[in-house]
């Protein structure tokens, strides 16, 4: 399924500085649950990403292994339980991503309300997770980081979502894959950051997002280079390095 083109998306602004919280805020509370999510939003978070995959009957869920062992004590593969059974597995731990978008409905504050930031590590979770974000009426609410499989995908699935493509090496991606992804952003391991490889990036017409940062140190060597995002475990300590 294909959505139509939103005239004039947020998506064409250029955002202020976005700190993002990595799975929410995984060392107050369980990674990739509403406990964490809502504590990163608290803390002012201005983007809290999240992992989606799929249950057996298709249900988009927040999980970022493929098997609930390192989170839950279960050794069973997601892909191999349905929503139901992988909500007694957990005692409804692992949310919906419904579930996460209700945490993110726009209050009407002057200030630009905080985004979920989808990251999809398994491409075939796609299109049930863009169909989930329109049909939850997010669309304006959500953008999406990943490979270029998954990020190609989101392009097909909606032409207008904001996407940050997650790239691994410094050298740049092909122009055909940029011209059929059309990325945001450029999503980065915060050791490849420079400022030489945010000034590439900005006279591209891209923004720069870094992961995952989790000391002060590296959050400012990153803001010194001029990055547009700083995803990071420890979003009170990211918060505390910038303007109030």
């Amino acid at each position: 399924m294909s959505y139509p083109t939103r005239a004039g998306a947020a998506a064409t602004a250029a955002p202020e500085f976005t700190a993002v919280a990595h799975r929410g805020d995984p060392y107050v509370h369980r990674e990739n649950t509403l406990a964490s999510l809502g504590s990163a939003l608290r803390a002012g978070a201005g983007a809290v990403e999240a992992d989606v995959r799929l249950t057996r009957d298709g249900v988009p869920v927040l999980l970022h292994d493929t098997t609930l062992e390192r989170l839950w004590g279960r050794t069973r593969l997601l892909d191999s339980l349905s929503a139901g059974e992988l909500d007694e597995l957990t005692g409804g731990g692992v949310p919906t991503l419904r579930e996460a978008l209700a945490l993110f409905e726009d209050g009407g504050a002057t200030a630009p309300a905080p985004r979920l930031f989808v990251d999809l590590p398994d491409p075939a979770a796609t299109e049930a997770a863009v169909a989930e974000v329109h049909a939850s009426g997010a669309a304006g609410r959500v953008y999406y980081c990943g490979g270029p499989t998954a990020m190609l995908a989101v392009r097909r699935a909606d032409p207008d979502a904001e996407i940050a493509l997650t790239w691994t090496t410094l050298v740049p991606p092909r122009a055909e894959l940029l011209a059929a992804v059309r990325p945001r952003w450029m999503n980065y391991r915060f050791g490849l950051v420079s400022p030489e490889l945010v000034a590439r990036d900005h006279a591209a017409g891209m923004l720069v997002s870094a992961w995952t940062a989790d000391t002060r140190f590296t959050m400012r060597r990153l803001l010194a280079a001029g990055v547009d995002a700083i995803t990071t475990n420890r979003i009170d300590a990211l918060r505390s390095l910038l303007p109030r």
